[in-house]
């Protein structure tokens, strides 16, 4: 949709896992063709709750870009940037906090939930849901690709969209969800994979590191040795075989369930098959992380890209606002 504005970023957290490409970064390839694309690696986020640990974020940057490129972002067709590199975002970001009443933002789900979880409370962990807001709204983005759990952010954004143009004159567009639809990727352990849960499976991992991984992953309890009936729409290898493995329903299902199939060479065949899938990826990751030039260029041509936009927007903010 030319002419037509996608936005998306994801916090600085290092190598990327099987979840994160599946989730996201796969999709972000695809949309890539159709919109003018920009993706950020959203560095000021990652203080809300690692404010002690700023001296990793330049290495967990450098990881991320080097899997961005190596999974099929295109520099020349999305700005890939580092959200504090342009720093109009802040800027949006305070002028919000002027307009938007507190109570928008503490009921916001997330806020609580994971302010009890990761006992946060501080004012930016509190106003990160309209830095987000600001991240979108600064480039006039038409579509957020999200899950439906982030979808109270996106009604968070329109809403303080119409404040604003209320208050001051029509500059932003209500962005809209794109709704992704992916499959919850399962970690080693059999929960969502999550590199906090430490039972992730990365991009960068070797063929050797990922069949190990894949070997120790838990499968149905009740199928202990080959021979034993399985239930493989409980198992987290077959959740993992239903994306890496072709027509897995009648390879891998049908034997599974009458003991034909047992867990070892189930796991081994994944590996297989999920190694193989990687292989394009990982090939070209080697490559950047020997030569980071092309990472460089991507990021410093990308936030060029982006602040010309974001220069753009505040041009007007600032024209509605009165503001010098």
């Amino acid at each position: 949709m030319a002419g037509r504005v996608v936005l998306s970023g994801m916090q600085p957290t290092g190598r990327l896992h099987l979840g994160n490409y599946e989730g996201a970064l796969k999709n972000w390839v695809h949309l890539q063709e159709q919109y003018e694309a920009y993706y950020m690696i959203v560095d000021w986020h990652a203080l809300t709750s690692d404010y002690d640990q700023t001296s990793e974020l330049p290495e967990r940057i450098r990881q991320m870009a080097i899997d961005f490129l190596a999974a099929g972002i295109n520099p020349e067709k999305a700005a890939v940037f580092v959200q504090s590199q342009v720093k109009e975002h802040a800027e949006l970001f305070l002028l919000f906090s002027m307009i938007i009443p507190t109570p928008w933002l503490e009921r916001v789900p997330s806020y609580k939930e994971k302010s009890e979880e990761m006992k946060l409370d501080s004012y930016g962990f509190l106003g990160y849901p309209l830095l987000q807001a600001a991240d979108i709204l600064i480039y006039r983005a038409d579509f957020v690709p999200v899950g439906k759990d982030q979808l109270p952010h996106i009604e968070l954004t329109r809403e303080v969209c119409r404040r604003f143009n209320t208050l001051y004159g029509e500059v932003f567009p209500e962005p809209q969800e794109l709704l992704t639809k992916f499959p919850v990727i399962p970690g080693t352990d059999g929960r969502k994979m999550s590199k906090s849960y430490g039972n992730d499976i990365t991009l960068a991992e070797t063929p050797e590191e990922t069949a190990k991984k894949v070997s120790k992953m838990l499968t149905d309890p009740q199928k202990i040795r080959r021979g034993d009936p399985g239930r493989p729409e409980i198992c987290p290898v077959y959740q993992l075989h239903l994306i890496y493995t072709p027509d897995a329903e009648n390879v891998v299902a049908p034997p599974c369930r009458s003991g034909e199939l047992g867990c070892v060479d189930c796991k081994a065949n994944l590996a297989k098959n999920l190694n193989a899938a990687l292989a394009p990826i990982r090939e070209k990751r080697r490559e950047l992380e020997k030569n980071y030039a092309p990472v460089e260029k991507m990021l410093v041509s990308g936030a060029e890209r982006a602040r010309a936009r974001a220069v753009e927007t505040m041009k007007k903010v600032r024209k509605g606002m009165h503001l010098g």
